[in-house]
């Protein structure tokens, strides 16, 4: 599964307003409460908020990966921007810029894993967390997010 197929503009805010963990994982699970198929934000702050107490999901370099699962059809994953950045716990102890929410069925652990592994590989190049962070729109971050994976994907490997 493609990052184009769980990430769409509108689970996207390069503005995000929250400046602490709990208040962060609240406005991402607003996001990813959103669309189509509403879900509860209580429940997927909840889970977000739970996954944190095991270990933090902060990744370093400005990056965090608040995930969980639920009983979902497909995972569902949303991005958010934050020009202040958030302590978020990282080993690196840099305060968490880009942060990609994910979900994903109860019913298919592995794709918790693949989707993590996924956006992991996008966002450890320096150059493309600078392009997202400098994204004006929610249009601009998933075009970068969209083609970076397009393009490793079609990469040939060693």
């Amino acid at each position: 599964m493609r990052l184009q197929d769980v990430l769409s503009a509108d689970d996207i805010t390069t503005e995000l307003l929250a400046v602490d963990k709990e208040a962060t994982l609240r406005e991402l699970a607003q996001l990813l409460s959103r669309g189509e198929t509403p879900l509860d934000a209580d429940e997927v702050y909840r889970v977000f908020a739970e996954r944190e107490k095991l270990a933090s999901t902060g990744i370093g370099s400005g990056v965090a990966v608040p995930h969980g699962r639920l009983r979902l059809e497909r995972p569902r994953m949303a991005l958010a921007i934050s020009r202040q950045g958030v302590a978020f716990d990282s080993a690196d102890g840099e305060p968490a810029r880009i942060l990609v929410a994910l979900l994903t069925p109860s019913s298919h652990p592995a794709d918790q894993l693949k989707m993590i592994a996924r956006v992991s590989r996008v966002l450890r190049d320096e150059a493309i967390r600078a392009r997202l962070l400098d994204a004006g729109s929610s249009h601009a971050a998933l075009r970068i997010m969209v083609e970076e994976d397009l393009r490793q994907s079609s990469a040939p490997t060693s």
